[in-house]
């Protein structure tokens, strides 16, 4: 079942002889449960198109669909309400906010929506993410680790169509890394959770089921790893 549709996707920042193309008329579809990882050099545009599926930039020409919704036909308050309920966003610099503690971060999007906060599902995140000793924690008192892990957490609360990490691992070593990868194919594989990672890491776009690979903005490749 398709649950992402990009069609002829184009971004140009600037105007005239100063404009640069970021992205060039890519098109792909995504299936319900897929993990995608998409490749490519700096500067290649694989993060503006990243932006532009979770609606965080607006297009210069082209069409996004998320659950055969346009998402660029909304106006930006339904925008803002689409994006909250059905993108999770987790970025290399966590973004979490310094004020709440991990509890407070991870239930955000249900309470900006003015939902209720569903415990069990709460706790069953909780669990999974290993942080059930860390609900009262302020950010500055986690590791790196366990900031990714809460917004992970953060991202999964309103069971979206699709999650979106932009290099998850680029502010962690190693270990730390190889653990929140394995948390994502696990939500990946127990929760159908469709998955799309941007990332410079060739073992984790190996572990895929498709790596998608931008160059110069347009689609170079779309290789199927595991069918």
């Amino acid at each position: 079942m398709e649950i992402l549709k990009i069609e002829n996707l184009s971004k140009v920042y600037g105007k005239g002889e100063t404009a640069v193309k970021a992205l060039d008329h890519v098109s792909f579809t995504v299936n319900k449960g897929e993990f995608i990882a998409i490749v490519g050099a700096s500067g290649s545009g694989k993060s503006t198109l990243l932006h532009l599926i979770g609606g965080v930039d607006k297009p210069t020409s082209g069409k996004v669909f998320v659950d055969g919704t346009d998402i660029y036909n909304l106006n930006e308050t339904q925008l803002a309400i689409f994006r909250r309920r059905q993108l999770g966003l987790i970025y290399q610099f966590y973004n979490l906010i310094p004020v709440l503690t991990v509890e407070e971060n991870m239930t955000l999007p249900l309470l900006l929506d003015g939902h209720k906060v569903d415990k069990k599902h709460l706790n069953d995140i909780i669990l999974s993410l290993n942080l059930e000793s860390r609900l009262h924690h302020l950010p500055n008192q986690l590791s790196g680790g366990q900031q990714q892990r809460v917004s992970i957490g953060r991202a999964l609360m309103n069971n979206p169509a699709i999650m979106l990490a932009d290099e998850p691992t680029g502010n962690l070593d190693s270990k730390n890394g190889n653990e929140i990868i394995e948390l994502l194919k696990m939500f990946n594989k127990t929760y159908n959770q469709t998955l799309i990672v941007i990332t410079h890491d060739e073992n984790i776009a190996l572990q895929a089921d498709r790596i998608i690979t931008i160059q110069d903005g347009k689609l170079k490749k779309d290789e199927v790893i595991r069918p």
